[in-house]
C-alpha cells in the first residue's frame, strides 16, 4: 500500500512526527488489515531514516495497531472475534462514562458543535467515503468526550479506538451506509435534555453496535 506524505512539522522530532501521522491513518482506517507496509517504505514516504520509521513502528505495534515481523515486514492486523469481543466490551465501558462526565458541561456551544460535526458526518456518507466516515465519526465522539476532562481515559479510548479503526474501516465500506447514524440523534436529544441515564445508553448503542457485525 502506497502512503501519501503529509506536511512535514520542523519543530516536532521526526520519529514522533512518523508516529502520530501513522496513527492517524490507522485510527481513520486509512490502512487495511492485512496491508502490506516495510519500515523502508515508510521511511520513503516521510523522507527519513529507517531508525524514526522502526520507532514509529515499534511503538505503534506496543498499542496493539500494527504488527511488525522479524523480516521487517509491517501491517495491521485482522482482529479476530474474541479480540473485537473485548474491544467492545472497553468501548461500552468507557465511553459512556465519559458522556456522563462530559454531561454538566454540555452547554449549549458543544451540542451546536456536535450539531456540525454531525452534518459532516452525513455528509460523507453521501460521498460513499468509508474512511471520512470513520473520520468524522470518532470526531464526534471525541468532541463531547474532551468535555469529561478526563485525559487517561479518553488515552485508553483512543488506544481502542486505534486497534479498531482498521477493521471498522472494512466493516463500513461493506455495509455502504446511506443513512446518518441514528444513536447521533440519541446522544445529542439526551445532551439538550439533561438525560444522564438516555446519553449513557446512546453511547453504548452507537460505540457498539457496528462491533456486533464485524463478527464473523
Amino acid at each position: 500500500m502506497m502512503l501519501q506524505p503529509r506536511t512535514p512539522d520542523s519543530k516536532t522530532p521526526t520519529h514522533e512526527r512518523v508516529y502520530r501521522a501513522l496513527r492517524t491513518r490507522i485510527m481513520h482506517g486509512e490502512i487495511a488489515p492485512g496491508d502490506a507496509l516495510t519500515l523502508r517504505g515508510i521511511g520513503k514516504t516521510f523522507d527519513v531514516s529507517m531508525t524514526p520509521a522502526r520507532e514509529a513502528v515499534r511503538r505503534l505495534a506496543a498499542e496493539g495497531a500494527l504488527f511488525l515481523s522479524s523480516s521487517g515486514r509491517v501491517s495491521a492486523p485482522a482482529l479476530s472475534n474474541e479480540r473485537i469481543e473485548e474491544l467492545a466490551t472497553l468501548r461500552a465501558l468507557l465511553e459512556p462514562e465519559l458522556a456522563s462526565r462530559a454531561l454538566p458541561r454540555a452547554h449549549f456551544a458543544l451540542i451546536e458543535r456536535l450539531e456540525a460535526i454531525n452534518q459532516g458526518v452525513n455528509q460523507v456518507i453521501a460521498r460513499h467515503d468509508a474512511s471520512g466516515y470513520l473520520r468524522m465519526n470518532l470526531e464526534f465522539h471525541r468532541t463531547l468526550y474532551l468535555r469529561a476532562q478526563a485525559p487517561a481515559m479518553l488515552a485508553m479510548t483512543e488506544t481502542v479506538w486505534l486497534q479498531l479503526g482498521p477493521t471498522m474501516r472494512a466493516l463500513y465500506g461493506r455495509l455502504n451506509r446511506t443513512e446518518p447514524p441514528y444513536h447521533h440523534k440519541l446522544i445529542l436529544a439526551a445532551l439538550k435534555a439533561g438525560d444522564e441515564p438516555g446519553l449513557r445508553l446512546a453511547v453504548r448503542a452507537d460505540a457498539t453496535q457496528g462491533l456486533r457485525m464485524l463478527k464473523g
